[in-house]
């Protein structure tokens, strides 16, 4: 059976430069990538190991300077602008640390924006939403405004955001950094429970316990990849 890619990544480069064009750094050299649909990968490294940088090639929040990138079947190396924010907006979902909630928002409101640029109809857009705030077991908090909420349930809802447009990747970056070690636990067992589902999860941390949790964790040293090796949950298959 061929496998199917969430993503692929094929000699991805980034360079920046000072703003006179000079340069500065190498943030990825020739990295190669592929992780299959429905796997749970976790990205690890030191500070300016450029983790961070591939997680924003991998988001389609910043292009490579070199290489090829296929997100779900699309080669979004050659897109343009506009067409490359309309794959990220449809494909991918993003957690973050912080939460970036609409403080204004209620927790349906903030969950329906993304279906804004979409097109839906109200109907499809609350229907969509709520049905995303009940996987998250937010549903008797619809109408609270974040600073109504906890910090795990901000998170919560963050992640109802992330899954509202069906994304083929779910990614995370230090999804539990400003949540204490409890909260922190339920946030990653719902993370947990998405994959089992079938969601591909690409997580950013630097937490050992955290990345244990994946099923391959890969590590970036100085712009290269130089470990890629079964994480605990694949692990613990293995020795069913």
């Amino acid at each position: 059976m061929t496998t199917r890619f969430a993503a692929e990544l094929v000699g991805i480069c980034r360079r920046y430069n000072h703003p006179d064009g000079s340069f500065m750094v190498d943030a990825l050299r020739g990295v190669d990538l592929a992780i299959p649909m429905g796997q749970y990968l976790a990205i690890m490294g030191a500070s300016g190991s450029g983790k961070s940088t591939l997680m924003n090639i991998l988001g389609c929040l910043d292009r490579p300077t070199a290489g090829e990138y296929r997100l779900d079947g699309i080669d979004v190396s050659t897109l343009d602008d506009e067409r490359l924010s309309q794959v990220r907006g449809r494909r991918i979902g993003f957690v973050f640390q912080a939460f970036n909630l609409i403080s204004e928002l209620t927790v349906q409101e903030n969950v329906e924006v993304p279906l804004f640029y979409q097109g839906l109809t109200r109907s499809e857009r609350h229907a969509r939403a709520h049905e995303k705030i009940e996987l998250v077991g937010l549903g008797d908090r619809v109408h609270h405004r974040p600073s109504e909420l906890s910090g795990g349930q901000q998170q919560r809802t963050a992640i109802a955001r992330a899954l509202v447009s069906n994304p083929a990747i779910l990614m995370a970056d230090e999804p539990t950094g400003n949540l204490d070690s409890s909260t922190g636990e339920s946030i990653l067992t719902v993370i947990d429970q998405l994959h089992a589902d079938g969601l591909t999860v690409v997580l950013v941390t630097h937490d050992d316990r955290v990345a244990e949790r994946s099923e391959r964790i890969i590590r970036l040293s100085d712009g290269l990849l130089v470990s890629d090796v079964p994480g605990g949950r694949a692990k613990a298959v293995a020795d069913l």
